[in-house]
């Protein structure tokens, strides 16, 4: 493990990590989830995709975890999805941009996969205390 690389990944991934709330997915939990069994995957997931890809210029925080999300609702992966939401929300996305980015999405990836990642959102939306059901 390089340490300086492994550092500038943790603190890029704390930028998209929400503390207090132990219903929400981070990954922290995904890395102390997997120490037994596969270390190594956590190290990746900081070291590289955090020091390496969040850390590149041009895009901010908002616009990548746009990317990620639609990404990961086109591909059907909910708990991915589930993560990346927090994530998003935890980097300045608003609900209301999450679940309009996921809409855009319909003429691409179709009704199911757009009506899954809806689901995943508004359970998301809840356990942060952003989502009230409207009564009938």
């Amino acid at each position: 493990m390089n340490n300086d690389r492994y550092q500038k990944g943790l603190n890029k991934l704390m930028e998209y990590t929400t503390e207090g709330n132990e219903k929400v997915s981070t990954h922290l939990k995904i890395v102390d989830d997997l120490k037994d069994l596969a270390p190594d995957v956590g190290n990746f997931i900081i070291e590289f995709a955090y020091g390496e890809i969040y850390t590149r210029p041009v895009l901010d925080n908002q616009q990548r975890a746009l990317i990620v999300i639609s990404s990961l609702a086109t591909q059907g992966t909910e708990p991915q999805l589930e993560l990346h939401i927090n994530t998003g929300l935890t980097s300045g996305l608003s609900p209301n941009m999450i679940v309009e980015s996921i809409i855009q999405l319909i003429p691409y990836t179709g009704f199911p996969r757009v009506l899954n990642a809806l689901r995943v959102a508004k359970k998301v939306f809840a356990e942060r205390d952003l989502y009230q059901a409207k009564e009938a």
